[in-house]
């Protein structure tokens, strides 16, 4: 049985390469695209699609805040990360949200093939480099704080740390002002930190916006 795919980028060049390497595995059929994680959401309704592949970094909600919601609707949704982050902190977070895969957008070509089929048949799939960095800072005993935040709350963090405020967040969200800044109360708690360059900080260090 062919596989019905929704491919969520919000780049028409990305989505056009991979649909062109996906298309030449013959267990893929149909291949839906969608520009937004806001248009994921709706067409995952419309077309029940066997697998997505989501991109984290979108205009508006994003891909995270997107899987997370449309796994919440539809329980069994099998969706797989397809990112260009390959540090642990965006994997787990992304495991804990109930996706199924996660591929570095700078790995082998063939890993994202493979991830969708491993998926289709009921499995997990992480790409190398994702799976021996989670594997690295298990062993090396050093628990990550940023596991501490929930879903919601990474989200946040990752918004408000890569310069947006807290207006653009709670509109990027669809959640309201006040209930933002109680997530950034919540998240320095955690964390530590007690300024806004003191989250920048944190999250250059974690590798979770650019430096």
């Amino acid at each position: 049985m062919s596989i019905k795919l929704l491919l969520v980028d919000d780049h028409a060049v990305v989505r056009s390469g991979l649909r062109r390497l996906l298309e030449l595995n013959n267990r893929i059929g149909i291949i839906i695209e969608a520009d937004s994680g806001e248009q994921a959401y709706q067409y995952y309704g419309e077309h029940k699609p066997d697998i997505v592949v989501m991109d984290i970094s979108m205009p508006g909600m994003g891909g995270l805040e997107a899987s997370r919601r449309i796994i919440k609707r539809y329980p069994s949704a099998k969706i797989i990360i397809f990112s260009m982050h390959e540090t642990a902190s965006f994997a787990a977070q992304a495991l804990k949200s109930g996706v199924k895969g996660y591929v570095a957008k700078n790995g082998p070509a063939e890993d994202l093939a493979r991830a969708v089929i491993e998926v289709a048949n009921g499995k997990t799939y992480l790409s190398a480099e994702v799976a021996q960095k989670i594997a690295l800072e298990t062993l090396s005993g050093q628990g990550d704080p940023i596991h501490l935040l929930s879903g919601r709350e990474f989200e946040v963090f990752r918004l408000l740390a890569g310069g947006k405020t807290v207006e653009d967040v709670a509109e990027m969200l669809k959640i309201s002002q006040k209930t933002v800044a109680n997530y950034y109360t919540s998240i320095k708690q955690k964390l530590g930190v007690t300024s806004p360059i003191d989250m920048v900080r944190f999250a250059m260090r974690h590798g979770l916006v650019d430096g």
